[in-house]
């Protein structure tokens, strides 16, 4: 998917809405606990954003911006921030991801520790949901050889 020419307005206006976009899944994972949204969604238009990236500009330069060690980070810290929330649940003496216990040690009653988790656990689940969708997309695109695609292009 490497492309043999450039289209400016096509960047350019990928370099004017991915801001936008990914503005708008902030959006979408802060207000998911009163309207319809959360972390899967918020994820789900992170990735666009980055997807619309892939496409506006050739895979080399789509990877030097976020490459498969970034994905793997980025998967890894969602699922940490996940069950590192339900583990400081466990080790407060409550079940797992029961937030009111988190006011032990945040300076706060229990019904905005309530809030306060279930804002981290949305967090991890967006960080996940991204990475793995713009992993999934990369892993379609190039038929799971990544690395061999760069190499043989001379990236």
């Amino acid at each position: 998917m490497v492309r043999e020419f450039e289209d400016v307005i096509i960047q350019t206006l990928c370099r004017f809405l991915v801001p936008f976009i990914q503005l708008y899944s902030l959006y979408v994972f802060a207000h998911g606990h009163s309207s319809p949204g959360g972390g899967f969604q918020g994820g789900c238009v992170m990735a666009a954003a980055f997807v619309l990236i892939f496409i506006a500009y050739d895979l080399n330069e789509a990877k030097r911006r976020f490459g498969e060690k970034a994905l793997l980070i980025f998967c890894c810290l969602g699922v940490f921030i996940y069950a590192g929330t339900g583990w400081a649940c466990l080790l407060l003496g409550s079940n797992f991801l029961d937030y009111g216990f988190l006011s032990k040690v945040l300076p706060t009653d229990p019904v905005k520790a309530r809030y306060y988790g279930m804002a981290m656990i949305e967090l991890g689940v967006q960080i996940a949901v991204m990475a793995v969708m713009v992993s999934i997309f990369l892993d379609l695109v190039t038929r799971g050889e990544h690395e061999e695609i760069l190499e043989e292009k001379g990236a």
